[in-house]
């Protein structure tokens, strides 16, 4: 026998209703209440709102999906395929998520169960980390849709990165050197702040002039980043900026630029400029060369400036191209007020702390550079160690007297600190009274991997002269959070 019950409305014991029909419309619930099926009862006929029952139990090998389901997928251990149901009705719906944050490495493959992929019939291969991404089935057309997707990670994460020709562990940081061309190579990004490096871009140093007396070269172009809280704990130079770098999953070409040449021995020859050292967008410009020495030769323009030449030679600008902050200072002019006797000095190049000087008499100071706690110079150390020194300008070269009317004056020795610029690898200037020929007539080098500039040369007899020297290469350094 068959039963029926007519009823609008049922109410609970408090007089409110939890199951109402009205004009074909039938509720089930009060406000606030919460509907649940029965330990192992189903529904069918509701249809489905979007949403998925995510499986806890992680995939880490090949599975078939069921619709309705969410799946974590860990490639952690390998690349494996997750096939999509093979005969889908519309409104079947799948989702998935990168459980370790390794599809970039260890790809997930979405098998296409025989159905197309956005119309594509070829199965699609997720190579982005953190991914999650939900598929509902529509039509043989288009198969199998996105309809949310997104790269969501709330747990901090840390860059990978390989490159360079030494990696330095300090503390929770790493820094990579570059003492010549390569790729910095981040293979994984961070997130947040975690996501930003640092950097020490410095070019390579000019080369000094020669001369009667050439002008000291200006360092290379040094350019550096430091944002407080976000970079650790070092002293930085004065000249950090306070913007780090965002970086990408991607290959960073590195150019670490090489020193330019010093002038030739002859009676007025100019050095060469160093070359540019780059990272991502930031290009720290070559120091600029020394005048030569006989002709009123000014210094190049560059990261810093060269000196000028013997007579009145003009010192070269720095921080050429402009940026801010400045990556480097001026040259200094010549100071020869005697041009044939005693006092007869180019001028120095410019350093990144400061500009170069000039001297009547004395050997020529570069200017200054700068210093770094970012890495030591043994880099190998496990904390911060002592600041290093870069990117000193050469020292300008000082010819005492050419007429022999009364003893050669020795001088201090040229080649020895501070003639080529303290706190950075700037080369010493030449020495050259004559007609006593004199060993120090040439300009020293700038010292590798600083940026230093090259030393102006002097004359040593009549119709000697010294070479100027060459220019320190350049360096790169990127510092970034890998725990």
């Amino acid at each position: 026998m068959t039963s029926t019950i007519k009823v609008d409305n049922i109410q609970n014991q408090c007089g409110a209703n939890i199951i109402n029909e009205s004009s074909n419309t039938i509720t089930i619930g009060a406000s606030g209440d919460t509907v649940t099926l029965a330990s192992g009862a189903s529904q069918s006929g509701f249809g489905r709102s979007g949403s998925v029952n995510w499986q806890t139990t992680k995939k880490t090998a090949n599975f078939t999906a069921t619709s309705g389901e969410g799946y974590f997928c860990d490639t952690n251990g390998g690349a494996f395929t997750l096939t999509l149901p093979s005969s889908p009705s519309a409104g079947d719906i799948v989702a998935l998520k990168d459980y370790s944050g390794t599809f970039a490495t260890n790809n997930l493959t979405i098998g296409r169960g025989g159905s197309n992929l956005d119309g594509s019939a070829a199965d699609s291969v997720r190579i982005i980390d953190n991914e999650s991404l939900t598929l509902v089935y529509v039509d043989s057309t288009k198969g199998w849709i996105p309809v949310e997707e997104g790269t969501g990670f709330i747990g901090e994460q840390f860059v990978e990165a390989t490159g360079g020709n030494a990696i330095v562990t300090c503390g929770d940081f790493k820094v990579h050197v570059f003492t010549g061309p390569g790729t910095f190579n981040v293979t994984k990004v961070g997130n947040g702040d975690q996501a930003k490096v640092d950097y020490v871009v410095i070019a390579g140093g000019g080369g000094g002039g020669s001369g009667c007396s050439g002008g000291g070269a200006g360092a290379g172009g040094y350019r550096e980043s430091y944002t407080p809280g976000v970079s650790g704990s070092y002293t930085a130079s004065p000249l950090a900026s306070g913007t780090s770098l965002t970086v990408c999953a991607q290959g960073y070409p590195i150019t670490v630029g090489a020193g330019g040449g010093g002038a030739p021995s002859g009676a007025d020859n100019d050095g060469t400029k160093g070359s540019d050292s780059v990272f991502s967008s930031i290009t720290s410009g070559g120091g600029g060369f020394g005048g030569g020495g006989s002709c009123n030769s000014p210094g190049g323009p560059g990261g810093s400036g060269g000196g000028g030449g013997h007579g009145s030679g003009s010192g070269g600008s720095g921080n050429q191209p402009p940026v801010s902050p400045a990556q480097g200072k001026d040259g200094a002019p010549a100071n020869s007020p005697n041009k044939s006797g005693p006092g007869d000095s180019a001028g120095g190049g410019g350093g990144a702390g400061a500009a170069a000087t000039s001297n009547a008499s004395a050997p020529v100071q570069g200017g200054p550079g700068t210093s770094t706690q970012m890495v030591t110079a043994t880099y190998g150390v496990s904390t911060p160690g002592p600041a290093r020194g870069f990117a000193s300008g050469g020292g300008g070269a000082t010819r005492d007297r050419q007429d022999g009317a009364t003893p050669n004056q020795a001088g201090p020795n040229p080649n020895s600190a501070p003639n080529g610029g303290l706190q950075g690898g700037g080369g010493g200037g030449g020495f050259g009274p004559y007609p006593t020929p004199h060993a120090n007539a040439s300009g020293d080098a700038g010292t590798a991997n600083t940026g230093g500039g090259g030393g102006g040369a002097s004359r040593n007899t009549p119709s000697g002269y010294g070479e100027g020297g060459a220019g320190g290469s350049g360096i790169v350094m990127i510092r970034y959070k890998f725990q």
